[in-house]
């Protein structure tokens, strides 16, 4: 069991519109008695229960740019849950760092369902979520995080994954996966072998899944976090922003969620 507590953050983000405003709250719960800090949003002049989205970070850990996304999806009428993988406080600012920390959450992956699967749960509490309507979205770390959320049958509507792990921990099974599945990936990110763009796309038929997988030529991983282009030259990483396939994978995630939850 977990516990959850609430806790205001210091503001309100305000919309394009006057009425409209993004509410933004840290949320502390704890899993198997770790503490872990998400961030929910949602826009407080929609009214009633709502779709819930579950946005999933990179390996850096919880950060702003995961925040960002809760955000973005809040104002497109959706209540968002910025979740937490590591534990509060298990922020990288170095890839050294980072890769610990993933390798710390997955190596037991009995661990990471666990901490997803109670995010799952939190979002669904919310008196603004409709519990039977949501999705899960992932970067790069995340989207292998969801994925492994949709092959093993996690109760979603959709999982998106950008330029996130296509490597199976679990392979998909027909019958099993409740999710739609969109993976969106740089074509010429050097983590993405094309042996394993062949394998996920086979993997999907096979359990006959609703999936889609869009390669965006020259764009590399990371391609939809403008601070790609930073940790490339800080750490020299083949990483970069991309800003046409980013504006084109929100653009059919936004075409994504709204048919997913019509049904």
């Amino acid at each position: 069991m977990f516990r959850f507590a609430l806790s205001l953050i210091l503001g309100m983000f305000a919309l394009s519109t006057a009425q409209a405003k993004v509410i933004g709250q840290d949320v502390k719960y704890w899993v198997d008695g770790q503490e872990m800090t998400g961030y929910l949003a949602y826009d407080d002049s929609v009214t009633g229960a709502r779709p819930g989205v579950l946005v999933v970070h990179e390996w850096w850990g919880h950060n702003p740019y995961a925040r960002k996304r809760a955000e973005m999806l809040a104002s497109l009428g959706y209540t968002a849950l910025a979740l937490d993988m590591y534990g509060t406080g298990k922020l990288a600012d170095h890839p050294k760092d980072a890769k610990t920390f993933m390798m710390e959450t997955m190596s037991n992956i009995a661990v990471a369902e666990k901490r997803f699967d109670a995010a799952h749960a939190l979002l669904k509490s919310q008196p603004e979520v409709d519990g039977g309507k949501t999705a899960a979205i992932g970067y790069c770390f995340g989207g292998g995080v969801v994925l492994h959320a949709a092959r093993t049958g996690r109760d979603l509507d959709g999982v998106i994954s950008y330029h996130g792990s296509l490597k199976p921990m679990t392979k998909a099974e027909k019958g099993v996966i409740k999710a739609q599945v969109r993976a969106f990936n740089g074509a010429d990110d050097p983590f993405v072998k094309p042996e394993e763009i062949a394998a996920i796309k086979q993997e999907m038929q096979d359990a006959d899944v609703d999936f889609r997988f869009v390669n965006y030529p020259g764009a590399v991983h990371s391609f939809t976090n403008p601070d790609a282009d930073d940790f490339a030259k800080r750490f020299k990483m083949p990483v970069g922003y991309n800003a046409a396939a980013d504006a084109d994978s929100w653009a059919q995630t936004r075409a994504f969620l709204r048919d997913i939850f019509a049904r």
